[in-house]
């Protein structure tokens, strides 16, 4: 990383945040494919994607720095120092600007602002049911009301168990049934790295926040 580009990065969060720090310093992160998921490519495309965004779970970067590329303000969080610390290096070789931090999807307050955009590729299906609860409850701090979610999971169309829960429609709506409006689930497809044992099937989702009363 160029010297301009060198900070000190916060360590990850907890047991959870070192193990996913631990996936990216190994090189075994399957959804790491080097580009931008299509269907995020597609949003962007058709202009779904407002600005300032926030890519929860950014990774190694490749959304925020396609939308940076587009000229969106971006903020990108991940637990993952290793995944910041790539993101950053990234920005810099393509001569972009994405505000990347080590943060916790789970505390999102803490960035102190809001977004009309947030973008999720494979968060959300991490979580167990209570951490799912957080999570939201998070995400509803940071987006504007009228603002938009727009969140990509494995389905449970996806054969076998390798790889995270899958996760049905109805716990999607679940999930977001209060202070949201689910207004769209299409069916969608994870591209992956090649060893993966099935290229998985997914929902992309478009969720938006409430208008206050």
């Amino acid at each position: 990383m160029p010297d301009e580009d060198r900070r000190e990065l916060p360590p990850a969060a907890g047991s959870v945040g070192a193990r996913w720090d631990q996936t990216y310093r190994q090189g075994w992160a399957p959804w790491d494919i080097g580009r931008p998921q299509p269907a995020f490519v597609r949003l962007a495309d058709a202009g779904e994607i407002a600005e300032p965004v926030l890519d929860c779970g950014c990774g190694t970067g490749e959304h925020a720095l396609m939308l940076a590329a587009r000229g969106r303000e971006v903020v990108g969080i991940d637990i993952a120092p290793a995944a910041i610390e790539a993101a950053l290096r990234k920005a810099s070789e393509r001569g972009l600007t994405v505000d990347f931090q080590v943060a916790d999807a789970l505390e999102l307050s803490r960035l102190g602002r809001r977004f009309a955009t947030v973008i999720d590729s494979g968060v959300f299906h991490t979580f167990a049911d209570p951490e799912r609860a957080r999570y939201v409850a998070s995400l509803a701090g940071v987006v504007r009301p009228g603002g938009v979610l727009h969140l990509l999971c494995f389905s449970e169309l996806t054969p076998g168990d390798v790889g995270p829960r899958r996760v049905t429609q109805a716990e999607l709506r679940t999930a977001f049934a209060d202070g949201w409006v689910v207004e769209r689930i299409e069916a969608d497809r994870f591209e992956v790295l090649e060893d993966f044992p099935t290229r998985p099937y997914a929902w992309l989702a478009k969720i938006v926040r409430a208008e206050p009363a």
